[in-house]
């Protein structure tokens, strides 16, 4: 048998409830519980982070996608100058390996006006390759839009932000008015609400009118093969710099036939304030791994070092039989590695517990105008729960080396009379 496990065990497990001089018991409770809310102090804000992360952009993405084409001499304004989309260009981008799917769309800016209000938006018209994935997730009210190849549909998505401040429901109509590009007279539309959306990010909701792009190249006197931008979506968001940059060397030299230039831009790129912000918390979660490791260590260390003073008589004991100091070292760290452990497993069902409460029922709310979103998200990545446990057990216990040559100093004849 493994002396030192044993004596470890014996230490660590002891229920003497005659001694009431004994401070092992409450110091052990301390030690294990600094172990286990730091643990899954860690466990949840790498969850929060990476689900917030995931969730504004994804709401980005689906609103922008994840790859534009669109002309070089276009500004970031919704009055676009057009390009014009070929067969030959399609399938090139189908063929380009990573790229899942693509679609047109034209914007114009507009207005909306009721009998007692008016509201200036941004009509996004989509074409029949138009993916209702996104929207339809967020639908709150009434029924997705049909964009017919042929005909001219009058159904349009409106955002719950837009239905209220004009006080509009499902199944009614109203006006917007555009400006011709051509002419430079107001080109009223007439149009029904077929479906509300709400995704919760306000500065997209609040502009966004989704209908057929027909009537903006109608009002704007553009061919049928004209668009403001191509959306490009891709199967993997992690190969975003390289296809941008692969497709941005590939057209670079190309011209529609009209002898526009293509200019490629990620979404990264069109939205850079909202990507630098989430840059930004990888930081703050890399600050409270940090804390939360030194604190649960220092607190390891605290009890670590009291339970070797209350022992003091013991090692000296052990040492008059002959002991090393590295073998009754080895005792006070098995010590250390039953904390760590019962520490570790109570903070897992902690960290995880809440993780998976929060992620079914929202109970933690958020205001959507300020973070986008209406709940504090949750993405439990498990390779990212596994390395966060082996890399607390690993640093605690090199932690524990240190108070544990305190053992060394202890000198037999004076540690035997230590009361």
């Amino acid at each position: 048998m493994n002396f030192e496990f044993y004596l470890a065990k014996r230490i660590h497990f002891s229920r003497d409830k005659g001694d009431n001089k004994r401070v092992t018991p409450p110091v052990i409770r301390i030690a294990m519980a600094g172990i286990a809310i730091g643990l899954a102090v860690m466990i949840a804000s790498v969850a929060i982070v990476v689900g917030f992360k995931k969730e504004v952009r994804n709401k980005v993405i689906g609103f922008d996608s994840h790859i534009q084409l669109s002309n070089f001499d276009n500004n970031l304004s919704f009055e676009s100058i057009p390009i014009t989309v070929s067969d030959s260009l399609r399938n090139m981008l189908l063929n380009t390996k990573g790229v899942r799917r693509m679609e047109v769309f034209a914007t114009k800016h507009g207005m909306i006006k009721t009998e007692n209000d008016f509201h200036g938006i941004v009509f996004k018209g989509v074409g029949a390759d138009f993916d209702t994935t996104f929207l339809k997730s967020h639908l709150v009210e009434g029924s997705m839009i049909h964009i017919d190849p042929v005909t001219t549909g009058n159904q349009v998505l409106v955002s719950r932000l837009t239905a209220r401040l004009l006080g509009m429901k499902c199944g009614e109509s109203f006006f917007t008015y555009f400006v011709s590009d051509e002419e430079e007279a107001v080109r009223p539309r007439k149009f029904q609400i077929a479906g509300i959306y709400d995704t919760g990010y306000a500065d997209y909701d609040k502009l966004f009118v989704f209908g057929d792009i027909k009537h903006i190249r109608r009002i704007n006197g553009w061919d049928d093969d004209m668009v403001s931008r191509m959306a490009i979506y891709i199967d993997n968001y992690n190969d975003l710099d390289d296809l941008t940059e692969e497709l941005y060397f590939t057209l670079i030299d190309k011209k529609d036939r009209l002898g526009n230039i293509y200019y490629v831009r990620s979404v990264k790129e069109l939205n850079p304030m909202i990507f630098n912000w989430l840059s930004v918390l990888d930081s703050n979660v890399v600050i409270i791994l940090v804390l939360m490791i030194l604190v649960s260590g220092f607190t390891m260390i605290s009890g670590l070092l009291i339970i070797i003073l209350e022992r003091i008589n013991m090692i000296g004991i052990l040492k008059a039989l002959g002991h090393a100091n590295n073998n009754i070292r080895k005792v006070f760290l098995y010590v250390s590695l039953f904390l760590i452990v019962k520490g570790m497993i109570l903070g897992n069902v902690i960290g995880l517990t809440f993780c998976m409460l929060q992620s079914h029922f929202h109970w933690i709310k958020l205001e959507p105008e300020t973070y986008y979103i209406d709940s504090v998200p949750i993405d439990l990545n498990w390779i990212a729960v596994s390395l966060i446990n082996v890399g607390s057990f690993v640093v605690s216990m090199l932690m524990m080396i240190v108070p544990s040559y305190l053992i060394t100093k202890i000198e037999p004849s004076k540690s035997i009379r230590f009361e």
